[in-house]
């Protein structure tokens, strides 16, 4: 099991890092519970978890912007109780009025091994919606794990209160000879004349003859803008881009 969520998070290069210039820090504060089904060979495994993150972007030095997110969560399977710990930090500039880039650092700690990430991103902004892509590479010594990954994900306000999003993502074990995708959707409602939001996504991922289906649902508290100014300020990040898949979900 500890391999497999670390396979699975090799996945989760894929933290999009908006930013558009701001006055001061901009951010969120999110619980979850979510569930995945993995099946490989003929067996099953299946897993809840709950997690709590944050996330937080602050303007740096002319048009540039830093996001520091971190995600801690607790996995059961049934047999064992896994906990894990992550973090992320984004640089990102915005290049003319409507494209940023940069890149992000993240390490994550699962039972006891620990994975690093680092890759660059570029995010387009439309008047309605927000398109991501990411390159990324992950190692985990512990496990003799190397992998390269690219992902996309697009993000449609349909009101001001409502976001959602799709994305996909391919990945790579190097000396391995093992591909993997993984699929996404998600949703999030801000919740009238408050602060409070609430969400919702679906993953499924198929690495060889690995299958993992995962769902969750959270509620998140927000600062400094909606949902829309949080995209953009860089503050639509999950806990880690090391533990999440797609990090619009």
């Amino acid at each position: 099991m500890k391999s497999l969520l670390l396979v699975t998070a090799s996945l989760a290069a894929f933290a999009a890092a908006p930013a558009l210039a701001q006055d001061g820090p901009v951010g969120s504060v999110g619980v979850a519970y979510g569930n995945s089904e993995a099946e490989l060979g003929g067996l099953s495994a299946d897993s809840d978890a709950w997690g709590v993150d944050g996330v937080v972007a602050m303007p740096a030095f002319g048009e540039w912007t830093v996001t520091v997110a971190a995600n801690l969560s607790q996995f059961d399977d049934g047999a064992n109780d896994d906990t894990a710990l992550a973090g992320t930090a984004h640089l990102t500039t915005l290049v003319g009025s409507d494209l940023r880039v940069g890149g992000f650092v993240g390490a994550a700690d699962v039972a006891d091994e620990t994975a690093l990430t680092a890759g660059f991103e570029a995010q387009k902004y439309l008047s309605r919606a927000t398109l991501t892509g990411v390159v990324a590479y992950t190692t985990a010594d512990d496990v003799d794990l190397d992998v390269w990954s690219v992902g996309g994900d697009a993000a449609f306000y349909v009101t001001d209160a409502l976001r959602l999003n799709a994305g996909v993502s391919w990945m790579t074990i190097d000396d391995a000879d093992v591909d993997g995708f993984t699929y996404g959707v998600g949703a999030e409602y801000q919740i009238a004349n408050s602060p409070f939001s609430v969400t919702a996504g679906l993953s499924h991922s198929d690495i060889e003859d690995l299958d993992v289906d995962s769902w969750t649902v959270g509620l998140r508290y927000s600062f400094g803008g909606g949902l829309q100014a949080r995209d953009r300020a860089g503050a639509a990040l999950p806990g880690s881009g090391v533990m999440g898949i797609l990090g619009a979900l």
